[in-house]
């Protein structure tokens, strides 16, 4: 058989983490984005450069520091052990953690360029109807920024389901729990079984064909994050 059980048990599981973090990136992403693309404040650089850093830091960086953060002596592992949660680190809900920081800009940004296209002069067509700030968002700006909201939600699952590094250093290599298609690909390289390698890891180069033909597709011009 090509794929054992273990292959299958890992590709249901990224699917699960690629699913749930991509929900809450459209979630935490979209509202930051708007404030992104809608603020002068002085601190749109600082927040934007914060959520750009994965684009430049090393995958085993950011998980490093999350294991710290989230650690029995980080700030965030004694807030989650006081209320009972233990620790997130090696655990699904970790990896949903780590998954969501790391593949935050590939869903931000382009968030972040459809609302900006829109400009300003569709919300005050909607304003001058008498169209309260919620009114505009969901029924002008939302439908006005598909395109984008498409991209988002294609690139932060691919991005998830592409991760390595980061789903190592802060899930490990629990069968079942923390082992992902990357992770596994990387123990039947290691174990010298490059027959089941090379069918999850066709598997992944077919997928990312799909995703870019689909992203490619949506899109008259070409996103620039890919």
């Amino acid at each position: 058989m090509p794929l054992s059980r273990a292959d299958f048990q890992a590709i249901w599981l990224t699917v699960q983490l690629a699913s749930l973090a991509t929900l809450l990136l459209l979630v935490i992403g979209t509202p930051l984005a708007w404030w992104l693309a809608r603020t002068r404040s002085r601190l749109k650089g600082p927040v934007g450069a914060i959520v750009a850093l994965p684009l430049v830091l090393p995958p085993t960086v950011i998980g490093f520091y999350l294991l710290v953060v989230m650690g029995p002596n980080g700030y965030v592992g004694q807030f989650t052990q006081a209320l009972g949660w233990g620790l997130l680190p090696f655990t699904f809900a970790g990896l949903v953690v780590g998954s969501v920081l790391y593949s935050m800009p590939f869903v931000v940004q382009p968030l972040q360029n459809a609302f900006e296209a829109i400009g300003n002069r569709p919300l005050e067509a909607a304003a001058t109807l008498r169209a309260s700030p919620w009114d505009c968002f969901f029924s002008v700006v939302l439908p006005l920024a598909r395109p984008g909201i498409i991209t988002a939600t294609i690139l932060g699952f691919a991005h998830t389901v592409g991760e390595f590094g980061v789903v190592l250093m802060i899930g490990g290599n629990i069968p079942g729990r923390t082992r992902v298609v990357s992770v596994q690909i990387f123990d039947h390289v290691e174990a010298l079984e490059y027959p089941q390698a090379h069918w999850l890891a066709g598997g992944m180069v077919v997928f990312s064909f799909l995703v870019l033909l689909a992203l490619y597709s949506s899109r008259r011009t070409p996103s620039a994050y890919v």
